[in-house]
């Protein structure tokens, strides 16, 4: 049947939060100072709950509580690995779009306050990604997103401009909810090299990455080298294609997975490349939100 039913919806459903668009029939998109590639480095700051069954290196012991294994993997990351990881943001002069779950911008202050000491940009990346942002009414939803915007912005002395849901999830009503508390865009919809405006006014999608992004690739057995090679390929394809207007490319880094001693050469061999390239805008989703919604009409 044409129109059989799936999930409640009919396959000829469309997402009500954007248009189709393909990229080659777009106006040509223009960075500061004629940049080919936007880049910037998305670091995930999370925090995750102790008896929930979560991201795992291995599922033979997801269910147990504690799960001291894949829960102690988890941990590293705020309590060695970022710290690792900043130092290679620094020596190449990158500034962080930290991902921050609303519960760790409470429990570790000592991260917030390095970002703030590196005027990192802040988005909202839910409660903990311990529990997906889903299966919420839209009156639970609004208060979930209040308390999450509140509590980081209390944290960090300013409110956060961006949101990725954890797990990258979000309902179809968070880009509206969201723009209500004063926020610009989302990254949760991975779909394209530019930003793109949604269906809601003065809401955003930015580009994002599930490719580019070291839980998954690592994850898959791509070695520190191959990393490195992949980041190149990225960028001088972006570059390639900006021929026809800018492009962004994120870099999704997690600090539990980037931040361990034996992949830290490969991260400074990547930043090391980026850096040098001199079509490059180095910079944050915030930026590259703002511009685009100052310079880009809405069509």
């Amino acid at each position: 049947m044409s129109d059989s039913i799936v999930d409640g919806m009919t396959n000829t459903a469309e997402n009500p939060l954007f248009d189709y668009s393909p990229i080659t029939e777009r106006p040509a998109l223009h960075w500061p100072g004629d940049a080919r590639v936007a880049v910037y480095l998305g670091l995930n700051i999370e925090y995750f709950l102790p008896d929930r069954p979560s991201t795992s290196i291995w599922p033979g012991t997801a269910d147990l509580v504690p799960d001291a294994l894949n829960f102690g993997w988890r941990d590293y990351g705020v309590r060695v690995g970022i710290w690792r990881t900043i130092e290679s943001l620094d020596r190449h002069g990158f500034r962080a779009s930290a991902l921050v779950n609303s519960a760790a911008a409470e429990h570790y202050p000592q991260i917030v306050k390095a970002g703030l000491d590196r005027n990192w940009a802040w988005l909202a990346h839910g409660r903990t990604n311990s529990v997906l942002h889903t299966g919420l009414t839209r009156d639970e939803e609004r208060r979930e997103l209040t308390d999450i915007v509140d509590t980081i912005a209390a944290a960090t002395g300013r409110p956060p401009r961006g949101w990725m849901g954890p797990g990258l999830t979000e309902t179809f009503d968070t880009p509206a909810l969201l723009a209500e508390l004063g926020l610009d865009y989302v990254l949760d919809w991975t779909n394209d090299d530019q930003p793109y405006r949604l269906t809601v006014p003065g809401m955003l999608s930015v580009p994002y990455t599930v490719e580019l992004n070291d839980l998954l690739l690592f994850s898959r057995g791509i070695t520190g080298p191959e990393f490195v090679r992949m980041v190149r390929d990225q960028y001088e394809q972006l570059r390639a294609d900006s021929a026809h207007g800018g492009r962004v490319m994120a870099l999704a880094l997690h600090p539990f997975v980037i931040g361990q001693a034996f992949r830290a050469k490969y991260l400074d061999q990547a930043l090391e490349y980026l850096a040098a390239q001199p079509d490059a805008w180095v910079t944050t989703s915030d930026d590259i939100a703002e511009h685009y919604l100052r310079t880009v009409r809405q069509r």
